[in-house]
């Protein structure tokens, strides 16, 4: 059996002492590790990304998003994404674990950022100009220390990232008119524990009443939060949560559609193409069709 490539910190070190952290140009990155990333793949780390130069197409589990300057992205643990930049790209990425974050914030998780936390949120922030200058002095200032032997180099990353991620999460609200209000706030917060749950129990567990009862909330107030966060109901989270590691495996697996359903939670095959051509719009067997053509 295939399955698709997931990638480790290590790859990229090349002899660095921090393992849980890696950072470079994106021009040095895409020659440096082309061997690690011509293929669609997954990683087992979070990525941020901002682009400083270059245009192109960034794909992240399904989702076409079009590269150009100041385009920034954020992308989760399992994500598949690949890209196709054009020659002149240029501008910065950086890895990092969960563990290297918690050496200095071990209570707040990655996911409670907003562009972490969620699938079903967009994976791209695109800067203005007046907002770019001042975000490129950030990722400066973090490859300084990144190649640098001061003292407590990690410690003064990890609060420069912090920010970055904070002002991001600011911007993304504005860009995205969301969690401008105590409600909204809260509904994140409970928005983000379901979807914490879900990527644990999807595909054994489908019912709202099982992530409600988890939330120690009623599942009528589940389908009000999620409606509020994403415009969809909690059915509709959990199904497109299982249709989108089924499109996954589809394309990056040599298993049949069978032994995927079955993977999934499905043990009618029948009914699992029912909820896919629902979610979808197509077959699973259009969607190979499709993206393997």
């Amino acid at each position: 059996m295939n399955s698709i490539s997931v990638l480790h910190i290590d790859l990229f070190q090349s002899g660095k002492n921090t393992s849980d952290f890696y950072f470079n140009t994106m021009k040095d990155h895409l020659v440096s590790s082309h061997k690690h990333i011509e293929k669609p793949h997954r990683h087992d780390f979070y990525v941020t990304v901002l682009f400083t130069k270059g245009t192109g197409i960034h794909e992240v589990d399904f989702h076409r998003y079009d590269v150009s300057e100041g385009s920034m992205f954020f992308l989760s643990p399992g994500q598949v994404h690949s890209w196709e930049l054009s020659e002149d790209t240029d501008g910065y990425i950086f890895f990092l674990s969960q563990e290297f974050y918690d050496m200095h914030y071990i209570n707040q998780h990655l996911r409670n950022f907003p562009f972490f936390s969620s699938v079903n949120f967009s994976r791209k922030l695109q800067l203005e100009k007046k907002y770019l200058n001042p975000m490129v002095g950030l990722f400066d200032e973090i490859q300084n220390e990144y190649y640098s032997h001061n003292l407590m180099k990690e410690g003064l990353i990890l609060s420069v990232i912090t920010k970055m991620y904070i002002t991001s999460s600011r911007l993304f609200s504005k860009e995205y008119n969301t969690f401008n209000s105590p409600v909204s706030i809260s509904y994140l917060k409970h928005y983000q524990d379901f979807e914490t749950l879900l990527e644990e129990h999807f595909t054994k567990e489908k019912s709202i009443s099982f992530y409600a009862s988890l939330l120690d909330i009623s599942p009528k107030h589940l389908n009000r939060i999620t409606q509020t966060m994403v415009q969809k109901t909690a059915t509709e989270v959990i199904t497109e949560r299982v249709v989108l590691e089924a499109k996954r495996m589809l394309m990056y697996l040599s298993e049949s559609l069978v032994e995927i359903a079955f993977r999934l939670g499905y043990e009618e095959y029948s009914y699992f193409v029912r909820v896919f051509r629902k979610t979808s719009g197509i077959t699973p067997t259009q969607f190979i069709q499709k993206y393997k053509s």
